[in-house]
């Protein structure tokens, strides 16, 4: 203790500036880590971004006021490094208690709410797991304002020295787990490196006092603990039989293996994004019906230059080369870790050209047309807005030949009026002057053919009269010609200034959920919590 009874260790402000720049550090690497870890429940879309940032400035906001409020009142900086360690076990518990709490709230809401699941569920995921260790890294800067402050004729420098280093810290904080842990060690292991730095920073505080060594023991057990255990639950922790499960700077990535297929989601909740069919049939996916754009654009026996925005593992260019003449596909897709699976277990030929880049940045750079352009970019809620405006589909037709289509995989079926489907029909109808529509059977797709061409509807019947009768592509093509209308268009435009896919594909998504849901909700009004472990 140094002659004013403060601790010696907090007269050196360097360990002061310390505190403020790891704290600010540690909240950003969280507020990261809590997308990270909501994405493949909830999705990463702006609206669950919403709610992870706002109970996160919510909970900091309570702890500066309270923080401040309790410095005045006690100005014992042990007080301050005691909720230090707390937060700092705390956030090494999310990777291992975060998934279990997802999974209760997950529970409850299946039996509670028909609206606005997605909502409700990352709401009450943030408050239980984030708000309260957020909180408490909210009471720093106002507890370290009491210990660095000396007189009032330097506390402004003082001050704006301690926000100048939480500043840095936030900026390293959003750069670090983004671009390198994330990407390198995964979510669960990037919030153990940054509740470990809390913690030292703790530990160093009661060490150099010589106080509080139980605290300390029991700090440090625990932390150990969570290293362990919150490194053993993956994201989907009830599955069993896994192929890999990983993650890269854009997506959490699952894919699932047998005898017969492999399926690659970047969702535990929602759908498959890829699969490959050992045998080389049709998948029985919408990948079978979306092949009837190169028959609308083209003659059977025609050369088929093939674009396909949203590759994935490939599924799409390997059909299409498989089952028509002529085929040359490359793709665009801007995870190249799903490029790298695709080439390891998806069977995807090095001879198919893949450009690690965003879908319409691509079109901006690209002067070559193409007979198809597929997008398939729309995951779950997840719809990019830039991807679904008057102009992308405007530089769409730039890049199709005269007679080129454009197919477009909406991964949420709706029967709303006003759903997304709708307003991206609209959108379409203002760029194409032919838009037809089929809905994939047993699936949430709905296909959509965009041509400024009059003549596809009768070259794609063409073309199936030429194919062998009893052919497992023919009778396909012929159930989807059985079901494809045109789309007569209204007013809703989507544009680059205004495109709220995000609202509306929430609204699609709560129908999804609700029908899904309906039987366990019986189940549950039935039996109860037996029905639904059933």
């Amino acid at each position: 203790m140094n002659k004013g009874g403060v601790p010696g260790i907090l007269t050196r402000k360097w360990y002061l500036y310390l505190t403020e720049f790891f704290a600010g550090m540690a909240v950003m690497a969280v507020e990261l880590g809590a997308s990270r870890l909501l994405a493949p429940y909830f999705s990463s879309s702006q609206i669950v971004w919403t709610i992870i940032i706002g109970t996160i400035m919510i909970a900091m906001a309570l702890g500066n006021v309270f923080g401040g409020r309790w410095a005045d009142k006690n100005p014992d900086p042990a007080r301050l490094y005691r909720r230090m360690l707390i937060a700092a076990v705390w956030i090494a518990a999310i990777p291992l208690l975060g998934k279990l709490v997802i999974a209760g709230v997950a529970a409850l809401l299946v039996v509670t709410v028909s609206t606005n699941f997605l909502v409700w569920a990352a709401f009450l995921t943030c408050m239980l797991v984030f708000v309260f260790p957020l909180f408490l890294l909210g009471t720093v800067t106002p507890s370290l304002v009491k210990y660095t402050v000396g007189s009032l004729d330097d506390s402004g420098k003082t001050v704006g020295t301690l926000g100048a280093f939480n500043t840095v810290g936030s900026i390293i904080g959003t750069f670090v787990p983004t671009f390198i842990s994330i990407p390198a060690v995964g979510t669960a292991v990037t919030f153990l490196i940054f509740s470990g730095v809390l913690l030292v920073l703790g530990l160093a505080y009661f060490i150099s006092v010589k106080k509080s060594p139980v605290l300390c023991i029991v700090t440090g057990v625990l932390f150990l603990l969570c290293c362990f255990g919150s490194t053993r639950l993956s994201f989907a922790f009830w599955e069993h039989n896994l192929a890999y499960e990983g993650e890269s700077v854009y997506n959490y990535l699952q894919m699932k293996d047998d005898e017969t297929r492999t399926a690659l989601s970047t969702n535990v909740l929602f759908g498959v994004q890829s699969v490959y069919v050992k045998s080389g049939a049709l998948t029985g996916m919408y990948y079978d019906y979306a092949m009837a754009a190169p028959l609308m654009a083209c003659e059977a026996d025609a050369d088929k230059d093939i674009l396909v925005l949203g590759m994935g593992t490939g599924t799409y260019a390997k059909q299409c080369m498989r089952y028509l003449d002529g085929v040359t596909a490359e793709g665009v897709e801007i995870d190249e870790k799903i490029t790298a699976l695709a080439h390891g277990y998806f069977d995807l030929p090095e001879e198919i050209p893949v450009t690690t880049y965003d879908g319409r940045a691509f079109l901006n750079v690209c002067e070559k047309q193409y007979d198809v352009i597929m997008v398939d970019a729309y995951q779950d809620i997840t719809i990019p807005f830039q991807m679904s405006s008057k102009e992308f589909f405007t530089l769409v037709a730039q890049h199709l030949k005269e007679n080129g289509v454009m197919v477009v995989n909406m991964n949420m079926r709706s029967d709303r009026e006003d759903g997304i489907n709708q307003w991206l029909s609209d959108t379409i109808s203002e760029v194409f002057c032919d838009v037809y529509t089929v809905d994939v059977p047993g699936a949430t797709n709905r296909e959509l053919f965009a041509t400024n061409d009059y003549l596809a509807l009768t070259r794609l019947s063409d073309n199936i009269e030429g194919m062998e009768e009893n052919s497992e592509l023919r009778q396909m093509l012929e159930a989807l010609t059985a079901e494809l209308y045109r789309y007569l268009p209204g007013d809703r435009v989507l544009t680059d200034d205004r495109a709220p896919v995000e609202l509306l594909g929430m609204r699609a998504i709560d129908d999804i959920i609700s029908d899904e849901l309906s039987y366990y909700k019986e189940a549950f009004r039935r039996e109860g919590i037996a029905g639904l472990l059933k």
